[in-house]
């Protein structure tokens, strides 16, 4: 049931106060009035996320209620009456909490001001410095729990979503993993203020991170860099990556997507997505081009996850088409490669990971 389903039922309470000798209902005070209010939703079943409000009004909501004894008719009828006739004057609801606020000044404020509000913000008193790290990515967190000592990972892990403490653990070395695992073993006598002053530490320690220049990372920088240089310049290039950190290395070459990778990173079922959005020139001159066992194997996979007649149509073509140049059929190849690039970023379709193979 909805909080306005809840309220119209104060409507026969209403009438059966309205009587001559009804007694005149007495004037609570704001907090009695939230209190009233509440109960009466939760009595009436509805749902009401109390879990969002600051834990200091939860308290000082739950202190009030606990007070509190009976509530005659007449009153119920006006405090319900009166806040159904305060949600009819809203006219616009801004954002509670300088997160809200941030996530619509999104892009309208410079990341030092926007860093400097969640600094002050984290020094209240009253604000949980959780609720701002819950919200951060999760490659934000990763250093924390791969620097900072065991117990504080420990900390972080128990207070994190169990889905987001799962993805966590399973980027750490098996190692480091086992030791924080251990460690939250440890964390049943920690009391909650301690908690929060370790939530207030990483919080700032995070916020006072200068502002990135670059939104992607270096590995995906190179990674889409690398994607459409020539095959002879990627295969140099990670070589000497290889030579000088092969770590790095390695990762770039997971984030490197080129032609010959489609078979086994794109589905088979978003083939004509992808035929559907590239030029059928610059298709036909990469599935030309494909001279190399890898490249082959791509146009092949294209080709047999199309319409048959569509299928022989483009055969046709490259038929007709003859020799390309090898930096044209590079440069289609890239073409392709960038329209399913464009189709991952628009939600279209989702490349196949390692991972998941």
């Amino acid at each position: 049931m909805s909080e306005r389903q809840a309220l119209a039922r104060i409507e026969p309470v209403k009438r059966a106060v309205a009587i001559p000798s009804a007694p005149k209902p007495r004037v609570p005070s704001p907090r009695e009035k939230a209190a009233i209010i509440v109960r009466f939703l939760l009595a009436e079943g509805a749902e009401i996320p109390l879990s969002r409000l600051p834990e200091h009004m939860q308290s000082s909501l739950t202190e009030q209620m606990g007070q509190m004894r009976l509530v005659d008719r007449t009153t119920l009828a006006s405090v319900v009456e009166e806040f159904l006739a305060e949600l009819e004057q809203v006219g616009m609801a801004f954002p509670g909490g300088i997160e809200d606020a941030l996530s619509v000044m999104g892009g309208h404020i410079s990341p030092n001001a926007a860093n400097r509000l969640r600094r002050l913000a984290g020094a209240s008193a009253k604000a949980d410095p959780w609720d701002r790290l819950t919200q951060l990515p999760t490659d934000r967190l990763l250093p924390v729990l791969e620097e900072e000592s065991a117990e504080v990972a420990a900390v972080m892990l128990s207070k994190l979503p169990v889905a987001r403490s799962a993805e966590l653990l399973g980027m750490l070395p098996g190692d480091r993993a086992r030791r924080v695992a251990f460690a939250v073993s440890m964390t049943g006598n920690v009391d909650p203020e301690t908690v929060r002053r370790i939530g207030l530490s990483l919080a700032t320690q995070l916020d006072a991170q200068p502002p990135r220049a670059f939104e992607a990372g270096p590995v995906e920088r190179v990674g889409a860099i690398l994607n459409i240089s020539p095959a002879l310049t990627r295969e140099d290039v990670l070589k000497g990556l290889e030579e000088e950190d092969r770590r790095f290395a390695d990762q770039v070459r997971k984030a490197i997507f080129t032609f010959a990778h489609i078979p086994t990173r794109l589905s088979p079922r978003d083939v004509p997505k992808v035929i559907r959005v590239v030029d059928q020139t610059v298709l036909v001159s990469a599935l030309a081009g494909a001279s190399g066992e890898a490249d082959a194997t791509t146009a092949e996979f294209l080709l047999a996850n199309v319409s048959q007649r569509m299928a022989q149509a483009l055969r046709e073509e490259i038929a007709g088409r003859g020799k390309v140049r090898e930096k044209d059929a590079e440069e289609a190849m890239a073409a392709v490669v960038t329209s399913i690039r464009q189709l991952e970023g628009a939600g279209e379709l989702n490349l196949i990971r390692e991972e998941d193979e």
